[in-house]
């Protein structure tokens, strides 16, 4: 079984499945995947992604409030401690640092992310990362408010070894999307190749980064099998291998998922 460790399925495009969000999971349950984290972005889709969780067994939800998001509102530590203990709600985030599309909200941003760390901690939730153009920082916060018995994610990972293993040092796990697919990704194909079996995700990040052959269309849950199929091939391993550890590896950091 295959795991889509991180899809907005509040956003993919359903005009292939004439509007229906279970037709569009049936379709990547038939390729194998069979269980999916739809993630929360903001204080608006908060109960949109948590409610589709609730209507899919197979599906669980983090909330949170993304970096780019922030000036439209940020969450405390006991909302985010409170909205943690919904049976559904299995991480918190995603959370971080962007750099590159919101600089200016900079400071803002690190009070965000610190606060998801400090819930994380206190809820014993993993909290799920996003990072761009802002490693130092990113690793920074982390290790002053992050836990490590609890840990988290860098998601849709795109940065190079030296980030990714003193994150694993700090007990957190890598996930690659399509990106790791792309023909200028070789940097991130050498961390792929690198990262412990049993620290690594897959996740589509759909409706965003298609892998490739499909790269430029709207991206969904059913190409996580892409990902998966071409990072098992850089390691040198059968795909089903791939599959079953990654399972597993979300299963561990997010142990909330098995009792769905």
């Amino acid at each position: 079984m295959l795991t889509d460790s991180h899809c907005h399925l509040d956003r993919i495009d359903l005009t292939p499945y004439d509007g229906n969000l279970t037709a569009a999971l049936d379709a990547a349950r038939e390729r194998g995947i069979g269980q999916f984290l739809c993630i929360g972005v903001s204080l608006e889709n908060r109960e949109t992604v948590v409610d589709i969780a609730r209507r899919y067994p197979d599906v669980v939800a983090s909330v949170g409030v993304h970096p780019c998001d922030v000036e439209s509102g940020t969450a405390s530590v006991e909302q985010l401690v409170e909205w943690g203990r919904a049976p559904e709600v299995v991480g918190l985030g995603e959370t971080g640092l962007d750099y590159h599309y919101a600089e200016q909200t900079a400071e803002l941003q690190q009070e965000s992310f610190a606060l998801h760390l400090q819930a994380g901690a206190q809820a014993g939730l993993p909290v799920i990362v996003h990072t761009r153009e802002a490693r130092e920082d990113t690793l920074a916060l982390i290790r002053e408010h992050g836990s490590q018995e609890h840990a988290g994610v860098l998601h849709c990972f795109t940065e190079n070894w030296d980030m990714a293993s003193r994150a694993l040092d700090m007990n957190y796990y890598i996930s690659l999307s399509g990106i790791v697919t792309f023909k200028s990704a070789e940097a991130l194909r050498d961390v792929a190749r690198k990262v412990p079996l049993d620290r690594l995700l897959v996740e589509t990040d759909s409706p965003y980064l298609a892998p490739v052959p499909h790269r430029g269309k709207s991206n969904e849950p059913k190409w996580v099998r892409e990902v998966a199929e071409f990072v098992a091939e850089l390691r040198g391993m059968p795909v089903e291998q791939l599959a079953e550890q990654t399972t597993e590896n979300f299963y561990r950091l997010f142990p909330k998922s098995r009792a769905q």
